[in-house]
């Protein structure tokens, strides 16, 4: 029997992309023992996958979850992550054996997203992150099977209809308005305008950073406009954005959530652009998916991550995206 660790230390969207590798591995090398290695801020996003059997986290200490790890005596080491903290776990698990744990591992392009920010010259390869992390496993004879994302929440963690208000019952909108970098949010006097003009009941979604916005943003009409931002754990959140009508979102790990469950997605781009290979994500699904962006802004991408304030101060890459452009693409979605 086969024995994989797969790592993917963070954050929420980056580990919900490596579940094809999950799944695939488990269900195309026979007999496979799949373990998972994950932060445990983010142990809720990989906690009810089954095709993992045993998970693995690097919470307060680092040697106890090295001698925790050398116990599992692991055939291969699937390495999505590839920092400096991997390689100290690959050494780990090799020192001391006869041979080396085999690894495989993720190639970051580090290089080229280096050359697109800083210097406008793309070398990205067209090809998605998902099926970046699916070359390291293909060795075992694993194929991308189509189905895209993958995304668990437990009955107890699910949403009931008295969690929401009445106005929202029948249907809604989810607004995802936070974002890890705020180089990555559209302004909050945006959503204000376009939760005021649209005529279709809204939720707004982020953590508890999010809630002061959120606050600004639905007192435009508090009873078209829903704040839940701080309100609901990741898992909660998670099966609001499962029983939209329509997510439109920034680039965070609820649009891939969203994807995961094949909801039409509306995304809006700021620092971050299509050619790093991580937007929505549906396998050989016909989902409607829309991005929104500011093309040919010679500052954009900035980042491959983002950043706490525009650079230059303008902050051109959001601030351009017209409200009336997101209505309309609402409009035809909904």
């Amino acid at each position: 029997m086969p024995k994989f660790l797969i790592i993917r230390f963070s954050s929420i969207g980056d580990i919900v992309l490596t579940t094809p590798v999950v799944r695939c591995l488990k269900q195309q090398v026979p007999e496979a023992e799949i373990h998972f290695l994950v932060k445990d801020k983010f142990l809720s996003v990989v906690q009810h996958n089954p095709y993992i059997d045993k998970i693995h986290v690097l919470a307060h200490s680092w040697e106890l979850m090295i001698e925790e790890l050398k116990t599992e005596s692991y055939d291969y080491i699937i390495d999505l992550h590839h920092n400096v903290k991997t390689l100290r776990v690959k050494k780990a698990l090799s020192a001391g054996r006869t041979g080396k744990v085999k690894a495989f591992s993720f190639y970051k392009l580090n290089i080229q997203k280096y050359l697109l920010t800083a210097l406008k010259i793309n070398l990205l390869p067209k090809v998605h992150i998902v099926d970046r992390y699916l070359k390291t496993v293909e060795s075992f004879g694993v194929k991308n099977d189509g189905q895209g994302l993958d995304y668990f929440i437990a009955e107890e963690e699910k949403t009931k209809l008295k969690d929401i208000p009445a106005s929202h019952q029948a249907g809604y909108i989810a607004c995802v308005i936070g974002a890890a970098h705020n180089t990555k949010k559209w302004p909050v006097h945006k959503w204000k305008e376009f939760c005021t003009q649209i005529k279709h009941p809204v939720i707004l979604l982020g953590g508890p950073e999010d809630k002061e916005a959120a606050e600004a943003i639905a007192a435009v009409d508090d009873i078209k406009v829903y704040n839940a931002c701080g309100k609901f754990s990741l898992n909660e959140s998670a099966d609001l954005v499962r029983k939209a009508k329509l997510v439109i979102t920034h680039d965070t790990g609820l649009m891939h959530i969203a994807a995961a469950y094949k909801k039409p997605i509306i995304s809006i781009l700021g620092n971050t652009v299509p050619a790093f290979g991580m937007s929505p994500y549906f396998g050989a699904a016909m989902v409607p998916d829309v991005i929104i962006q500011v093309q040919k802004l010679w500052c954009r991408p900035c980042s491959k991550i983002g950043y706490n304030k525009c650079p230059l101060g303008h902050f051109k890459c959001m601030e351009k995206i017209a409200v009336e452009d997101l209505l309309q693409r609402t409009r035809q979605s909904i």
